[in-house]
């Protein structure tokens, strides 16, 4: 009969099997190996690079693991909680960095966060909500033997510059709805609802930059001296992914810039054309009073009008109003007001 303990490994092997997207060693000279649950505080000790992957673990497996690699109560509980913006935790022999993740799914940027464990010979990362894998830079460290001896801090910051691409794709995705906004705005101006879709994708690009902004303090901080874990070697790697992420954080401004001046833009068209509807108006008003004040003088039917009984006087006069509008009009057209 099986114990309540085996019983209870027997459950964290298959959550481990289930969550690890790879668990593996990666040693100079040798084929890579994968690390069963059981084996991970030995193989972090060996003379390689350990890199374990977990993809929406639960509670009891992060605690699990987070025991058989050695890590502090403290990071442990900062790993189970979740994170909306980016930060980086310092431990004795351990370094925690949280990253926000942006994708583009159905159209609209959605918000992740994965967290990177850089310690001594090994690697945790830990991705939730996030569809974009790690198996590029997997295979990158499989066929680039001579990367696996610069340390577990230098693949965490391979890992930022893969996540900043994820980025840079979500941006491409940006600018082009921005893109066919500025094409559609040239053609025939916004509606009321097209409004609505740039208000909401102003906003997407706010939470956008909001989520990924504090990465670049992040990175700085990681390229300083006093950060414990990670080698100095790897501090300007660190550096560079700064500047790749600061400009991202620029172009995403601009584009939200791009996108305030359109709808400025549209808003003055708008008052112009409403002024020239005005305009064109008031000239017609103008004009059209003529005729309406001729009207309403021979109207009001009084007896004693000398023109009356003058045998030219009605052509006279409709001679005389259409003049007088003739000229109005010509006014008018003179100052650009039809």
């Amino acid at each position: 009969m099986n114990s309540p303990t085996s019983a209870a490994d027997a459950s964290l092997d298959e959550a481990f099997r289930r969550s690890a997207v790879a668990s593996t060693l990666y040693i100079s000279g040798q084929p890579d190996r994968e690390i069963g649950l059981a084996d991970l505080g030995p193989a972090a000790t060996d003379a390689g690079l350990l890199w374990v992957g977990l993809k929406e673990p639960d509670e009891a497996l992060v605690r699990d693991v987070g025991r058989r690699l050695g890590l502090p109560d403290r990071a442990v509980e900062e790993i189970i909680a979740p994170h909306r913006r980016p930060k980086v935790i310092e431990y004795d022999q351990l370094t925690l960095v949280v990253v926000v993740t942006v994708e583009i799914v159905q159209d609209r940027p959605s918000f992740g966060d994965t967290q990177l464990l850089i310690g001594p010979g090994y690697l945790l990362t830990i991705r939730r909500h996030a569809k974009g894998s790690h198996r590029e830079l997997r295979e990158l460290l499989a066929d680039s033997p001579e990367f696996l001896s610069r340390g577990s801090d230098y693949v965490a910051s391979m890992l930022l510059d893969l996540l900043a691409d994820r980025y840079v794709e979500a941006l491409d995705h940006m600018e082009s709805r921005v893109e066919n906004i500025e094409h559609q705005f040239l053609l025939r101006g916004f509606r009321e609802m097209e409004i609505r879709r740039l208000y909401r994708l102003r906003r997407d690009m706010l939470h956008m930059q909001t989520a990924i902004a504090p990465l670049v303090e992040i990175c700085r901080r990681l390229a300083r001296v006093d950060i414990r874990n990670i080698g100095a070697d790897s501090r300007g790697y660190f550096n560079e992914d700064a500047d790749r992420v600061q400009r991202i954080v620029e172009s995403l401004a601009g584009l939200r810039e791009a996108l305030a001046f359109a709808f400025e833009a549209s808003m003055m068209i708008s008052q112009m054309q409403q002024t020239d509807i005005t305009r064109k108006l008031a000239a017609w008003a103008a004009i059209l009073a003529v005729p309406t004040a001729v009207a309403g003088i021979y109207g009001m039917n009084f007896h004693d009008m000398p023109e009356l009984s003058w045998a030219y006087g009605y052509p006279a006069m409709m001679i005389g109003t259409g003049a007088v509008c003739g000229l109005l009009y010509w006014k008018f057209r003179r100052i650009k007001w039809l």
